[in-house]
């Protein structure tokens, strides 16, 4: 579906590259995300994909074709959400999604059991100058994927949304990959990554540094811990008191250190730790996710 080779791009207005010699691929089918701190080149990189942005080094296909020699049938097969919500303010939910459907050829979703999808039907008069942050991410996704294009570009799809409609929009994300859709997931937030896609790039500097699925990613740069929650034995009231102590899962039966706990005290709680997205990033980078 995408096959990025060697993209290097510079602003007019940076010394450094923005991106330097990006390389990778993304299958039909399947959910990529790009995870990095702000101004590590993630936006750079989608922009180009998405044709917003030309006068770049290297080879970047799409659908088999050279992005840049694309015409606006392109759009046909794509669909983008933005970070930030762009909207006609004073049209309502319903007018926008009517405004953008007429612009493709395609057939597009019915417009009523999309919005209820994404919990604004109730909304869908409803002028968007009146949405809130949430709702208008949520109207963001809709317009994505109102043509249903095989190709959709989500960036921070989850932005400012209440748990609920969190779920909502993940499983409308599922659901593009389960009828074969392409979705590249630019985002911040490793727990989304680590829950919805299939690999994952951890990008920093402009650079790719790790490419692989988030399981693999864990295993290979995490260790896993077990946290024991107990109460020693007391010999008073006073010494009653919770404590807490980690353990490395590898070899947990024979260590004794942890054999002595079971032992000794009282068990409250005991649970399998193992290294998240966010500890990965740290261990390969060196720096933190919301790091600028």
């Amino acid at each position: 579906m995408i096959d990025v080779h060697q993209l290097s791009y510079r602003y007019t207005s940076g010394r450094e590259l923005a991106l330097n010699a990006v390389s990778f691929q993304v299958a039909p089918g399947e959910i990529f995300g790009f995870l990095g701190p702000s101004g590590a080149g993630k936006s750079t990189t989608q922009k180009i994909l998405m044709k917003l942005l030309d006068g770049y080094q290297g080879g970047v296909q799409v659908f088999g074709r050279e992005v840049r020699r694309w015409d606006s049938s392109y759009y046909e097969r794509v669909g983008v959400a933005f970070e930030q919500p762009n909207h006609f303010l004073r049209l309502s939910a319903r007018r926008n999604l009517e405004y953008f459907g007429a612009l493709y050829q395609a057939s597009t979703l019915a417009i009523g059991p999309l919005l209820e999808r994404l919990g604004l039907l109730a909304d869908a008069d409803t002028p968007v100058e009146r949405f809130s942050k949430g709702m208008q991410t949520r109207l963001s996704v809709a317009r994505a994927l109102l043509h249903q294009p095989e190709l959709i570009f989500l960036d921070e799809p989850t932005s400012g949304l209440d748990p609920v409609s969190g779920r909502m929009v993940k499983q409308l994300i599922r659901e593009q990959r389960a009828a074969g859709r392409t979705v590249v997931l630019t985002t911040h937030n490793m727990g989304l990554a680590d829950e919805l896609c299939d690999r994952v790039a951890l990008i920093v500097d402009g650079r790719i540094v790790e490419i692989d699925t988030p399981r693999a990613l864990r295993l290979r740069f995490g260790s896993a811990h077990v946290r024991v929650e107990y109460r020693p034995h007391a010999t008073s009231p006073a010494q009653d008191t919770l404590a807490y102590a980690e353990f490395p899962l590898a070899g947990l039966g024979e260590n004794a250190a942890f054999q002595e706990v079971l032992r000794t005290s009282t068990v409250q709680t005991i649970h399998s730790r193992e290294a998240t997205l966010e500890d990965v990033f740290v261990a390969v980078t060196g720096r933190r996710l919301d790091s600028q």
